[in-house]
């Protein structure tokens, strides 16, 4: 899954972006609303994290923007970051598009929780996916191949999962470090190659995800 954070809190937003990526999510950073704006016409962002009181400008009307400025990708969904805790506030977000809306301060486990909360309300495919004798739990950070449990790491998981949701794709690394790493990502790593060396590791013979030479990677689909 990637997100969009949007906070100018120059300790809360790096401390939630690192928690973010600890969660096996890839995490973009913006500033301003004019960062935000700059990223969501380039990128498809699976959940935008939005603070309201921007230096220039206020997130509700970016907020707004979303569902109508065709230049703008629309993530599949919205939370709310704020310190505007009275109920006007939250009715303000909640009509202009927001799926959830958060106070500030919040634990960052919270958020975390509602985020796997809006993922499975987004599509409950996401919270539980099998493809043949692979099966991964979103919510519960799990995944098996048969019988047996996976001792995955936060980004293994994630390239699983984004594999699992396009079975019999052909996925290029350019994909691959779209979707699974952020924007801070070098497009010419070998870091897509060394993780999915041990995700194939781990996932034992025969092997599900085949290489297409010259194209990208595939999860064979029965």
């Amino acid at each position: 899954m990637r997100i969009l954070l949007v906070e100018d809190d120059r300790d809360l937003g790096p401390a939630v972006a690192m928690g973010l990526r600890n969660e096996a999510y890839a995490v973009d950073l913006a500033a301003t609303r004019g960062e935000a704006e700059e990223l969501l016409c380039a990128n498809d962002f699976d959940v935008v994290c939005l603070d309201l009181g921007l230096p220039d400008g206020d997130g509700l009307e970016l907020l707004r923007r979303l569902g109508t400025d065709p230049h703008l990708r629309p993530p599949r969904r919205v939370i709310v970051l704020t310190a505007r805790d009275a109920v006007d506030d939250r009715v303000a977000g909640l009509d202009s598009g927001a799926d959830d809306y958060l106070v500030k301060p919040f634990d960052f486990a919270e958020l975390a929780a509602r985020l796997r909360a809006l993922a499975r309300r987004a599509d409950v495919r996401e919270a539980v996916l099998a493809v043949g004798d692979l099966r991964l739990d979103a919510a519960a950070h799990r995944a098996w191949r048969g019988g047996t449990e996976l001792e995955l790491t936060a980004r293994e998981f994630s390239m699983l999962r984004y594999f699992m949701h396009r079975p019999g794709e052909v996925l290029s690394t350019e994909e691959i470090l779209e979707h699974v790493w952020d924007a801070q990502a070098d497009p010419f790593t070998a870091s897509v190659r060394v993780i999915l060396s041990r995700l194939r590791r781990k996932l034992g013979e025969p092997g599900p995800i085949a290489t297409v030479v010259g194209a990208g990677y595939r999860l064979e689909a029965p």
